[in-house]
């Protein structure tokens, strides 16, 4: 008899885990990209067209910004195949690092 009360926790705790796993696999997360930064005075900024250019703080090397949901998780570089660009991660993120714009 205890075996078998044993083996229905057991079975408790795998549906739950079960459970948590889809909850979690059904969570979306957006994932963006910083390239670099730029400050602009706001009559700079008005007077922007199509096709003007935005300088940026960040050279063709530097590495990249990863956030998920607004929040910085990693840094990357940029990798470019035929017409296809990706991120290739490379580190953890430093929430210092990126608040004081680094």
């Amino acid at each position: 008899m205890m075996a078998q009360c044993g083996s229905q926790r057991v079975s408790r705790k795998r549906w739950k885990a079960r459970y948590l796993v889809s909850q979690v696999n059904s969570v979306q997360v957006e994932i963006s990209v910083v390239l670099g930064r730029c400050t602009l005075p706001m009559q700079q900024l008005l007077r922007m067209g199509r096709g003007a250019v935005i300088p940026l703080d960040a050279g063709e090397r530097d590495e990249v910004w990863i956030l998920a949901n607004n929040h910085p998780v990693a840094r990357g570089e940029i990798q470019i195949s035929e017409d296809r660009i990706a991120i290739s991660v490379t580190r953890a993120a430093d929430l210092y690092d990126f608040m004081a714009g680094a």
